[in-house]
C-alpha cells in the first residue's frame, strides 16, 4: 500500500470508528433508561437489562455502521479540502477515483460485515430480545419480592414480607396466605424466614421460625390454630408458558429464509409478500452502503473559499432520510400495493442516479459544486439572520463622519 493510501486509512478510520461508538452508545443510553423502568416495573432481576441491551446491539450496529462509513469519508475529505492537500493532490495527477479507493476498500469490508449482521445476526438477536420481554411479564426470569407489599406468587399464594436483608436471605415479618385446590385456605405470620432450595426444581421450601399458621376449610367448625419454632411450607413454583417458535415474525428470519418463503407455496400471499419486501429491504440497506464514498465525496469538500458544515448536516439528513423511505416502500410491499422489489429498488435506483450525478458534478465537471448554490443560499440566510440581531453595530468606514 503506498503512502498515500496509508494517509488516507488513516484519516477515515477515526472519525469512523468515533462515530460509530458515539452513535451507538447514544441509542443504548437511550433504550437503558426505558429498559431500566421497564425490569423494574416487572420486578425482574437489574442483570436481565445488560442481557437485552446486549442483544438490541446488532440492530443498532445495522444503523450506525453506514453513518459511521458516510461521516469517516465525508469528514476526511473535508478535512483534505479545506487544508489545501486536496488541491496539491490534484494538482499532481491524482483524480477522484484514484483517491476513492481506500474508502471504496472500506465500504466493501463494512458491508460484509453488515450483511452477516442484518441477515443472520440480528434476527437471532431480536428473537432473544423479545424471549426476554416475555418471560420478564410472566415472571419465568425469577421476579423479585417487594419489601412491603403483598406479591403473588402464582395464583393461588400471597406473600408480604416486611424487611429484607442479607441480599434477601434473611426476611422478616412474613405474612403468607395460600389457596389450595381442596378449596381450603392457610394463612402465616412468623418473625423470620428464607428460602432453601430442593431437589424438585419446581418446589422450594420456604423455612419459618417463631409464627402462627391458620388452617381453614368449609368442614372445620373452628379454623385450626398452630404456634410453631420452626416450619417448612413446600412452595410451588408458578409453571410459565413456553415462549412461541422464533420466525412469527419476519425481522426474525435469517436472509436464506426469507428467500426461501418468499416463494414458498405453502405460504399465504400476504407472508410470502411480507418475507419478500424484508428480503430486499435489508439488501438495499447494504447495496447502499457502496455509494456512500461518492456521496460522501460530493458532500465533503465545500466550495472555494468557504469552510461551512453544511455538507455534514446535508449529508446526515440525506441518508437517514433515505433509510426512512426504504422503510415506508417496505410497508407498501408487504400490503401487496405494489411488488416488494419494485417498491424497494425504485426509490433506490433515484438515490443511486442522485448520488452518481453529485459525484460527476465535482469529479469531472470544471468548477463543479453539487451543493454550491445550498452553501450561497445558507450564507445569505446566516447574513440576514445576524444583520438583524439586536446590539450588532456596522463597523465605521475610516473617514466616514458620524451621523
Amino acid at each position: 500500500m503506498k503512502s498515500i493510501d496509508r494517509y488516507m486509512a488513516r484519516l477515515i478510520a477515526l472519525p469512523l470508528l468515533a462515530t460509530l461508538v458515539i452513535a451507538a452508545m447514544l441509542l443504548m443510553l437511550d433504550r437503558m433508561l426505558r429498559l431500566f423502568d421497564f425490569v423494574a416495573t416487572q420486578g425482574g432481576p437489574v442483570s436481565v437489562v445488560w442481557r437485552m441491551l446486549a442483544n438490541l446491539l446488532p440492530e443498532y450496529l445495522g444503523l450506525g455502521i453506514p453513518i459511521g462509513l458516510l461521516l469517516g469519508i465525508l469528514l476526511a475529505f473535508r478535512r483534505l479540502a479545506t487544508s489545501s492537500e486536496l488541491d496539491v493532490m490534484r494538482g499532481v495527477g491524482m483524480s477522484f477515483n484514484r483517491l476513492l479507493r481506500i474508502p471504496f476498500m472500506y465500504a466493501v469490508g463494512l458491508a460484509i460485515v453488515n450483511i452477516l449482521i442484518l441477515g443472520f445476526v440480528q434476527p437471532q438477536a431480536r428473537y432473544y430480545y423479545e424471549q426476554l420481554r416475555f418471560e420478564l411479564r410472566t415472571g419465568a426470569l425469577g421476579a423479585s419480592i417487594k419489601v412491603g407489599e403483598f406479591t403473588n406468587l402464582g395464583s393461588r399464594m400471597t406473600l408480604r414480607i416486611e424487611q429484607s436483608r442479607d441480599s434477601g436471605r434473611d426476611l422478616a415479618g412474613i405474612f403468607v396466605h395460600v389457596q389450595t385446590p381442596k378449596n381450603d385456605w392457610i394463612a402465616v405470620t412468623a418473625e423470620r424466614g428464607r428460602f432453601m432450595a430442593t431437589d424438585d426444581p419446581n418446589v422450594i421450601i420456604f423455612r419459618l421460625n417463631n409464627g402462627t399458621l391458620i388452617h381453614n376449610h368449609p368442614d372445620f367448625r373452628t379454623p385450626r390454630v398452630l404456634q410453631f419454632t420452626a416450619h417448612d411450607l413446600p412452595i410451588d413454583l408458578p409453571r410459565f408458558e413456553s415462549f412461541r417458535q422464533r420466525g412469527e415474525r419476519s425481522l426474525e428470519f435469517t436472509l436464506p429464509e426469507l428467500a426461501r418463503l418468499g416463494h414458498s407455496n405453502a405460504m399465504t400471499e400476504k407472508q410470502r409478500d411480507t418475507s419478500r419486501a424484508e428480503f430486499h429491504f435489508r439488501l438495499a440497506e447494504v447495496a447502499t452502503m457502496f455509494l456512500l464514498p461518492m456521496l460522501a465525496v460530493a458532500l465533503g469538500v465545500p466550495p472555494k473559499r468557504s469552510s461551512s458544515a453544511l455538507g455534514v448536516f446535508l449529508a446526515v439528513v440525506m441518508i437517514v432520510t433515505f433509510f426512512k423511505l426504504l422503510e415506508y416502500a417496505q410497508s407498501v410491499g408487504e400490503r401487496g400495493a405494489v411488488d416488494p422489489a419494485v417498491a424497494l429498488w425504485t426509490p433506490f435506483a433515484i438515490f443511486t442516479a442522485l448520488v452518481v450525478w453529485m459525484y460527476w458534478q465535482i469529479a469531472y465537471v470544471p468548477g463543479g459544486q453539487p451543493i454550491a448554490a445550498l452553501e450561497r443560499g445558507f450564507a445569505s440566510i446566516v447574513k440576514a439572520v445576524t444583520r438583524r440581531l439586536p446590539g450588532r453595530k456596522r463597523a465605521p468606514i475610516p473617514g466616514e463622519q458620524p451621523a
